[in-house]
């Protein structure tokens, strides 16, 4: 099953997305696709998405998870990608909080924050948490996942890397945590480590990749989260990228004002975002 929410922001709805594409208003089922909802389909089931809404025309699709408690990332979790960007291979999974301000929709613009100047991209699986998940073992991983998505880790490397303090600063900029375009419910994924993922910048591919290369696996990740703090229903992990990010090109490809980024992973459809100017 595929969820999305559509509308203007705040005013995000519900809905069902069929096969071709076709949204259907949920609205009348449930008040949003968020943490309770995903902790609790039940009132799905025996629903014949015939005789739902058809939401008419072409519609904005806002950050397809609402009210995300947190945003957990992680970092250089593809041994290729660490390597590009000069680090050594971890040992354990690098983990940093991505401000929940950041979250926009699939397909709306990036914003260049002001004193920018290195701003790169990421495509990233993300899991979207169904269940309460403490001391979870990692056997038991997957019956705390509700779903999964497309997440862009957005990223200004001056702010992240080369001033002091931590990645987090780097990576909370208004509009750098584009999630959707919808939540895949994960019967729909039987095996989330064998997804092929794409990053295209203006047309030109820049990230071609597999979540087979990840270091640390989705089973892996919600267990080690989980001894650390509570994952709840509604929490979202960006499981890191594969190798071809701006900053580990000769020279650097970052993106600039004007530029369209292009994401897609295996099942879980497709984001475009355009870079603008801050005002």
């Amino acid at each position: 099953m595929k969820l999305a929410r559509y509308g203007a922001p705040g005013a995000e709805k519900p809905a069902l997305v069929e096969p071709d594409g076709t949204l259907r208003d949920l609205s009348g089922l449930c008040s949003d696709i968020n943490g309770p909802l995903l902790a609790d389909m039940s009132v799905f089931e025996n629903v014949d998405p015939s005789s739902l809404p058809i939401v008419d025309g072409p519609q904005r699709l806002g950050p397809c998870v609402g009210n995300v408690g947190k945003l957990v990332c992680i970092g250089l979790n593809y041994s290729d990608h660490a390597e590009e960007t000069g680090n050594p291979i971890p040992t354990e999974p690098v983990v940093f909080m991505k401000a929940t301000s950041a979250i926009t929709g699939p397909n709306d613009a990036v914003v260049k924050p002001r004193g920018a100047e290195k701003l790169d991209y990421e495509v990233e699986l993300g899991i979207v948490i169904g269940k309460t998940a403490k001391y979870v073992a990692e056997a038991d991983a997957l019956d705390h996942v509700a779903a999964y998505c497309i997440v862009n880790d957005v990223s200004e490397r001056v702010f992240q890397i080369e001033r002091e303090g931590q990645w987090t600063k780097g990576k909370s900029c208004d509009t750098f945590g584009p999630l959707g375009p919808y939540v895949v419910t994960k019967d729909e994924i039987p095996d989330p480590q064998n997804l092929s993922m794409r990053l295209e910048v203006n047309g030109e591919t820049r990230q071609n990749g597999s979540t087979r290369t990840m270091i640390f696996g989705v089973q892996y990740l919600v267990s080690y989260l989980s001894q650390l703090f509570t994952l709840h229903p509604g929490d979202v992990i960006s499981t890191g990228t594969p190798p071809g990010v701006g900053m580990g090109m000769n020279p650097p490809g970052f993106v600039n004002v004007g530029d369209v980024m292009e994401l897609n992973i295996e099942g879980l459809g497709r984001q475009r975002q355009m870079v603008i100017a801050d005002v």
